[in-house]
């Protein structure tokens, strides 16, 4: 039996990755915190430590740390490219030969339809282990030419309707690719313009000489939420086109196999 990946599945098992990712992220800053200094520890006079104690190293941010300075803003955009990478993987996980054309279902149909055996090869078909695009398109063109007095002239229609359909499906799921695409840079210009409505509110509340200091937080959103904003569009709409390109190649594929498989109903009369 043939295990089927859902869409909810995919993206369960990379939330459950990023996650585990942002862990080894917090896990990494705090073991790299300093230890606190013992009270047993002989302690210099104040003149002396401020002559003796080194420049204080600045601390890089961590990966979390970038992304918390983007705010609600960058929590969102977080949130579509997680739901983003669900996706890729799942389409990746069933938009594919093997799953839409299951070459050893596609042999024994052709060789019971060739053989006069259509009852049997509708029974493969709806049997929920070989549910395929390939399988979907037989039977719609099988019962056609089982339920019609001139079944044989009218299952191509059948076919071509089944499989429009199942088509049409196929890029209603890359749809969403192209949704989170387009949503990204949106919410991350939307992240920019409040950064820079927080710098200027800070500049008028200091009188019009603020610190360096009090405009890095508000600027750095901006740039942050700008920058996870293309981050997140540009693999969203690389996977968007590649999935349809697929989807057109494989679709074409199946199109002449199942062809090849009905072709000996048409000279049943």
């Amino acid at each position: 039996m043939r295990h089927k990946t859902t869409p909810k599945t995919g993206i369960f098992y990379c939330l459950v990755l990023l996650v585990a990712v942002f862990t080894v992220q917090l896990w990494a800053q705090d073991s790299g915190t300093p230890a606190p200094t013992s009270p047993d520890t002989l302690t210099l006079d104040s003149n002396d430590a401020a002559t003796t104690a080194p420049p204080a190293e600045y601390e890089e941010k961590t990966l979390l740390d970038t992304l918390m300075d983007g705010g609600t803003v960058g929590v969102l955009i977080g949130l579509l490219s997680m739901v983003a990478i669900g996706f890729i993987v799942e389409h990746f996980l069933t938009i594919r030969k093997s799953v839409l054309m299951p070459e050893g279902v596609a042999y024994e149909l052709e060789e019971m339809i060739a053989q006069g055996r259509v009852d049997e090869a509708l029974e493969v078909c709806k049997n929920p282990e070989h549910e395929s695009l390939l399988t979907y398109v037989v039977q719609a063109g099988l019962e056609r030419f089982r339920g019609a007095e001139f079944g044989f002239a009218e299952y191509k229609a059948a076919v071509e309707e089944a499989g429009e359909d199942q088509t049409a499906k196929l890029y209603r799921k890359t749809e969403v690719l192209g949704l989170i695409g387009s949503i990204a840079p949106m919410l991350g210009l939307t992240g920019t313009v409040l950064g820079m409505i927080k710098a200027f509110n800070t500049i008028a509340s200091s009188g019009g000489a603020p610190k360096p200091e009090d405009l890095a937080g508000s600027i750095g959103q901006a740039l942050v939420t700008t920058l996870l904003g293309l981050v997140v569009a540009i693999p969203a709409m690389v996977a968007y086109s590649y999935f349809g390109n697929r989807i057109d190649s494989l679709v074409a594929e199946v199109g002449k196999r199942v062809e090849q498989i009905l072709t000996p109903l048409g000279r049943r009369r």
